[in-house]
């Protein structure tokens, strides 16, 4: 089944040429199966291409998703043009009565910031306390999977000595957990964060359970039954070659950066990067969807009655 995307979104036309199945809305209002409403709430300063990533993933699924861009209300992005903000992209204020089946909060790169000192953080503060109410499950990533594990719990995100940069081995620490079906037991997944979480602090707070975690950078996907969401501090969305814009970005500005781990082969950042986590991010997004779809209400009204 399909994902529904408007036809003048930059992602139906990528997608499509990619071979996930897209559908126009119009399209989709003729089919007589309710779709799971899932919201982007995109923090990232490159909307276009953060739209693209999870669009890949969720759209991959036999299920027919109707995907909702979400963003924060005051705050501007000045990395995407007006014009798609507008056409694409509704403000969290305007969609809060609504109901979502599953929603996606992204990374943004302020790791350096205190939660407090965001200039969104009281908004953001109240989406969070919103999904208890409007969203069926929710996927914090990254930056926002640390937003959201302070807000309800209290873990704080702690500065590295350096950035954690590359693929890194992480291990399946839960195989009969639904959200990791099909997993292997070792495997590697992109790592881009000054941050971190530490497990003792996870472990220290009831009704946290970590899924995957990896001895060299700790952490990465954390289950919080209690309030029906994932989070993640990696980058299982990335494209082939995301870490090496951010390396090529870092280089030409002439910012320190050590080549990301174990993505060149060889370590050598003049062959291009292998591609080597693509088909586990589609299985965790896959899972995500199919245990939205197992649990969620028909009637979505219903969804946190």
């Amino acid at each position: 089944m399909p994902i529904t995307l408007p036809e003048t979104l930059p992602a139906y036309d990528v997608l499509r040429n990619e071979g996930v199945m897209v559908m126009s809305p119009e399209r989709a209002a003729r089919q007589d199966i309710r779709p799971l409403r899932i919201g982007l709430l995109n923090l990232m300063p490159k909307k276009i291409q953060t739209e693209n990533q999870f669009a890949r993933l969720i759209g991959a699924t036999p299920l027919q998703i109707d995907l909702h861009l979400i963003r924060m209300t005051e705050h501007q992005t000045r990395n995407t043009a007006a014009e798609h903000m507008e056409t694409f992209y509704r403000p969290f204020q305007e969609v809060k009565s609504e109901k979502f089946d599953g929603l996606i909060i992204t990374g943004a790169p302020i790791e350096h910031l205190p939660f407090e000192e965001v200039t969104y953080w009281d908004e953001l503060a109240e989406v969070f306390d919103w999904t208890q109410t409007h969203v069926q499950s929710t996927f914090g990533v990254c930056w926002g999977g640390m937003a959201m594990i302070n807000h309800f719990h209290g873990v704080e995100k702690h500065m590295l000595p350096k950035k954690a940069f590359g693929c890194f081995r992480h291990r399946n620490l839960a195989p009969t957990s639904p959200f990791l079906r099909g997993f292997s037991d070792d495997f590697v997944i992109p790592v881009s964060r000054w941050t971190e979480m530490r497990q003792t602090e996870i472990d220290a707070r009831p009704g946290l359970r970590t899924l995957l975690g990896s001895e060299e950078v700790g952490p990465c996907l954390v289950e919080d039954a209690g309030h029906r969401a994932l989070y993640i501090f990696n980058h299982f969305e990335y494209d082939s070659d995301t870490l090496k814009q951010e390396y090529d970005r870092d280089v030409a500005n002439g910012t320190p950066i050590n080549v990301p781990l174990n993505y060149y082969p060889d370590d050598n950042p003049a062959k291009p990067p292998l591609n080597r986590w693509r088909s586990h991010a589609h299985l965790l997004y896959g899972n995500w969807i199919n245990e939205i779809y197992q649990s969620t209400p028909y009637e979505i009204a219903d969804i946190g009655t």
